[in-house]
């Protein structure tokens, strides 16, 4: 493990997530476990702190999860949150019942001077949420902050070593919740903020050298930040004894197969390219539901992937190590509220080719976010197009291509989306926008083109800003840019003669159109 962390435990708020962002953006390594964790795993991560997260359930309920009793025997700080304060105070003897009626939305926070708040008004907001509350505090706990309709709003043991929050200092509502949450950490843990993104190559690149020792990895390369970070690091680990293979699945954006070939040469890493674009096609006729195009997508990389690692073990000899550029997220979203330990299932890249080719996994990402792998990416060298690139589909343009998908469907939307991704890096708005592309449809309008009557296709342009893709609003592009984005669409793609703006947020709608 890199540094001391600080273990949240998820009791299923869906604001869990957020407490460990928060964290690691103050320099506090934190990790998300299962509330079921056992104590032999917990202990593996070597807990400064302990916070228990909110959740949907009442502690007095048959069946609720409760608070695992090796929490109090690592005998380090604890802090209960929403949830975990109820679970604090129940599990030691106070009482806690159905409230009044329910506190939800902010609160106007009245505290003591405590250490929890160190340096912080005596007054400001937070944001509540909670049907229940604590009536009575167990034996040596006392309040140190209030609300007018929470009594306890903010507990301590006399110790000081255990402490609870009714609100939610991780959400943007709740004023100086960063803060609250580092104080904590800190002032009461003392703990160090020592995580730093860009000190983590030296023991990654170490890490993947002891997992890996002298045999050899194959990697799925898309061009996207995180397998192009990937390969740039294992190369940096282990040389030539990384093959990164590029599928070519004739639905990557234009030129990309040959941009990405390009980028690496000259880093020195040689790729194994391969054209598959006939078969996807095959697989893609006729298919125009959104969920079967994903599956055999799916099916068919897996198929490509399956014979070309086959080919190249018989070329290299034995490759025992798949490669995935894995991140927290994913982990996190397959760690169930409730699962049992060691079943936090990391999501498969290339899905089903571990158990299928029967590959050892090598993800050295898997603690980290995206803006984290970015980090590393800069720190590694690579060329900051690649850093800086927006998100792209595992599907490719497929999902972003409504009804069926053919060559000539395929050849028109690259047109429009280099365009598009070409006048916003060339306006300086790239840059500003978490995501960008254009969606062809399947329908078609009338149109006049130089005193003629035209009947041709129709694509909308989407751009979208966000921190992390969860929920996004459409991004305000100057009405001048999407004129001139416009024109040149229309005037240089032959067979699109209308282009529409996007404007709907996520949610309802959301990022992608399929």
């Amino acid at each position: 493990m890199f540094v001391k962390s600080v273990l949240v435990l998820d009791f299923g708020s869906q604001y869990t997530r957020l407490i460990v962002r928060r964290l690691r953006d103050k320099g506090y390594y934190a990790v998300l476990l299962p509330h079921s964790v056992s104590e032999d795993v917990a202990r593996e991560y070597d807990p400064g702190a302990v916070i228990l997260s909110g959740g949907p359930n009442s502690v007095y309920e048959e069946g609720a999860p409760q608070m695992p009793e090796w929490v109090l025997s690592l005998s380090v700080p604890v802090l209960g949150i929403c949830y975990g304060l109820q679970l604090i105070a129940h599990t030691l003897g106070g009482q806690v019942q159905k409230a009044p009626h329910r506190e939800y939305g902010r609160a106007r926070l009245h505290v003591d001077n405590d250490r929890l708040f160190e340096g912080l008004p005596r007054e400001f907001d937070v944001w509540m949420s909670h049907g229940d509350r604590v009536e009575r505090l167990p034996e040596g706990f006392f309040s140190i902050a209030h609300t007018s309709d929470a009594p306890y709003a903010a507990i301590r043991n006399t110790e000081g070593t255990m402490y609870g929050v009714q609100f939610h200092p991780e959400v943007a509502h709740t004023q100086y919740g960063s803060e609250i949450l580092a104080d904590f950490v800190s002032n009461v843990a003392g703990l160090q903020p020592t995580w730093k993104v860009d000190n983590l190559v030296d023991v990654l690149i170490d890490e993947v050298r002891q997992q890996v020792g002298d045999g050899k990895v194959i990697l799925g390369l898309s061009g996207g930040v995180d397998s192009s970070t990937l390969a740039l690091l294992l190369h940096k680990a282990i040389g030539d004894r990384v093959i990164p293979i590029f599928v070519d699945t004739g639905l990557m954006r234009k030129n990309e197969s040959a941009e990405v070939r390009s980028a690496f040469e000259n880093l020195g890493i040689h790729i194994h390219m391969v054209d598959a674009s006939e078969e996807f096609f095959r697989a893609l006729k006729g298919v125009t539901d959104p969920e079967e195009k994903r599956k055999r997508i799916g099916h068919t990389f897996i198929d490509v992937f399956t014979r070309e690692a086959e080919r190249l073990k018989k070329e290299h000899g034995d490759i025992e190590f798949l490669a995935q550029g894995t991140l927290y997220p994913d982990v996190i979203e397959s760690s169930v509220h409730g699962g049992p330990s060691r079943t936090i299932k990391t999501h498969h890249n290339v899905g089903g080719l571990p158990e299928k080719l029967g590959f050892k996994l090598v993800e050295p990402f898997r603690y980290l976010f995206k803006d984290e792998v970015r980090e590393i990416a800069r720190a590694l060298g690579l060329p900051e197009y690649l850093v800086k690139r927006h998100p792209f589909p595992g599907p490719g343009l497929a999902v972003r291509i409504l009804g069926e998908v053919t060559p000539e469907r395929v050849k028109l939307l690259q047109e429009a989306d280099a365009i598009f991704i070409e006048e916003l890096k060339r306006w300086n708005l790239y840059d500003s926008v978490w995501q960008a592309f254009a969606v062809l449809l399947p329908v078609q309008s009338v149109g006049v083109m130089g005193d003629e009557r035209t009947y041709e296709n129709a694509v909308v342009l989407r751009a979208v800003v966000s921190t992390d893709g969860m929920t996004a609003d459409w991004a305000r592009l100057p009405y001048d840019f999407l004129d001139h984005v416009s024109r040149r669409i229309v005037g240089e793609v032959r067979g699109i003669n209308r282009v529409a703006y996007d404007i709907t947020s996520k949610p309802p709608g959301t990022i992608e159109w399929e």
